[in-house]
């Protein structure tokens, strides 16, 4: 049996399989490596005062088992909030089960987040303008204005219910997106006034932002953009592990794995639109730093965190764009790009945290009892 335990919240999908178990089996390895076991389960399959009915993988069976154990004293969140119903569950787990240590904290939706990362004078440059939805007529006003629009729901994932619309001419605009169930949407060039029947007929609302386009295709035509990672170490201490390229299928507005995109390395897609070594050093370079800013920024205001996927956009300039931040981000693509030991560092170090943050409320505790006045 393994010395240290590791929580892993996690959601059900379909009332049946819980979400990532091959990412979670991945977990159970590494941690089996350090001397921690990790058990996984969802807030309904906690049962009356400290005890769960938890998932662990079993090695030489090579199978989950689930048993029924006490609750573990370190929580890795990593639940996507979906739907409403999930994250009403998951808050009502933390406010139950508050003295456990909780590696994260959740963050705010792209709107929220937009407000609170524009309070800061280092991040802003880096953020695109942003604005919420309200009338289509604003919408077209915006687009007017920067020539190229995206429209988002302000809690999706994965590129769904994304709309990308562009001007082309003084009274031609070409309409791109992809559908809640990440279909890509058939290319529409319409004029002013096709456009905003079409939109009316989408039935925006404001739970969509409007965001400032960047230009971010390729000779071929294909999007592009770069997931940063960045986590804490088994110090305790921020680093970003890697970052890898994404590319987007053909007539899609979105690089998203998930919804078709591939993975290339960092350098050889900066290398694609930059002749200059030293240009591309400066980006990295620039990526990184930013990345540590805004990691320290939003612990600040949220509280512990253990990761955050950044999608960044470089324009044709070389400008470094936050396109949005991810809590519980993927770690596949760097397996794609066969970074294999970036992959297992993304997959360790949320482990070799867990470890860092028990070993230091271990030290808390010996502290306030070393502190407390003999009877």
């Amino acid at each position: 049996m393994s010395s240290q335990r590791l929580g892993v919240l996690a959601i059900y999908l379909g009332n049946s399989r819980l979400e990532e178990l091959s990412y979670f089996q991945r977990l159970s390895k590494e941690g089996n490596k350090i001397g921690v076991q990790v058990e996984v389960f969802s807030p309904v399959d906690v049962e009356s005062g400290n005890t769960v009915r938890s998932l662990t993988y079993d090695h030489g069976l090579r199978k989950w088992i689930r048993r029924r154990t006490t609750m573990p004293p370190v929580i890795y969140d990593r639940c996507r909030y979906k739907a409403a119903a999930n994250y009403r569950m998951l808050k009502a787990f933390r406010n139950r089960h508050s003295k456990l240590i909780f590696l994260s904290r959740p963050l705010a939706n792209k709107w929220a987040m937009h407000q609170i990362l524009s309070e800061s004078e280092s991040i802003r440059p880096y953020l695109p303008a942003t604005v919420r939805f309200s009338t289509v007529q604003n919408l077209v006003k915006t687009l007017k204005r920067h020539k190229l629009i995206y429209a988002k729901p302000k809690n999706g994932t994965g590129g769904r219910g994304i709309l990308r619309i562009e001007q082309l001419d003084s009274d031609l605009y070409l309409l791109q997106g992809r559908n809640e169930q990440r279909t890509i949407i058939a290319p529409y060039k319409a004029t002013e006034k096709q456009l905003m029947v079409k939109l009316h007929a989408l039935k925006l609302s404001s739970d969509y932002v409007v965001q400032q386009g960047i230009r971010v295709t390729l000779k071929d035509g294909r999007v592009h953009d770069y997931r940063l990672l960045i986590q804490k170490n088994g110090r305790g201490e921020w680093e970003v592990t890697g970052c890898a390229g994404r590319i987007g299928p053909h007539r899609s507005i979105t690089s998203n794995l998930h919804g078709g995109g591939s993975a290339v390395s960092q350098t050889k897609l900066l290398s694609n639109r930059f002749s200059s070594s030293s240009k591309i050093e400066a980006i990295k370079k620039e990526m990184n730093s930013f990345a540590h800013t805004l990691a320290e920024f939003l612990e600040n205001k949220f509280g512990k965190l253990v990761e955050l996927g950044l999608d960044i956009a470089i324009d044709p300039s070389g400008h470094v764009w936050l396109l949005e931040v991810n809590p519980k981000p993927s770690r596949e693509v760097f397996h794609k790009i066969g970074e294999s030991s970036t992959y297992q560092k993304a997959v360790s170090r949320p482990l070799e945290y867990a470890m860092w943050m028990l070993n230091q409320s271990s030290k808390n505790a010996e502290e306030r009892k070393a502190e407390r006045p003999e009877s």
